[in-house]
């Protein structure tokens, strides 16, 4: 069984065990989250499809950590202009294991 979600503007495939990382969620380590953006469910045979959501369908997931990515180098640059600025970047995000599917 899998479930296409919605979350932090982006969208994730799901199954339960999954661990992924999504947009930073304002939730603690060991907090539980219910993911109600689901856009589809799929249980091999079966499939719903939202418009544009599934109704009482939800995912139940438990945070694991918050953290920040590597980091990235913005450079930005204009020849024989004398311009250049360099600025690192590191999104945050939350890392979320998906417990259960419900739909």
């Amino acid at each position: 069984m899998y479930a296409i979600i919605q979350t932090g503007g982006k969208q994730y495939k799901v199954t339960e065990g999954s661990v992924l990382k999504v947009e930073k969620l304002n939730a603690q380590p060991g907090d539980r989250l219910t993911l109600d953006q689901v856009l589809m469910i799929s249980d091999g045979d079966n499939v719903k499809v939202g418009n544009p959501v599934v109704p009482n369908a939800q995912v139940t997931a438990v945070v694991l950590e918050q953290g920040k990515e590597k980091k990235i180098v913005v450079f930005k640059y204009k020849r024989r202009k004398n311009y250049r600025r360099k600025q690192g970047h590191r999104q945050p995000y939350t890392k979320i294991k998906v417990e259960k599917i419900e739909g």
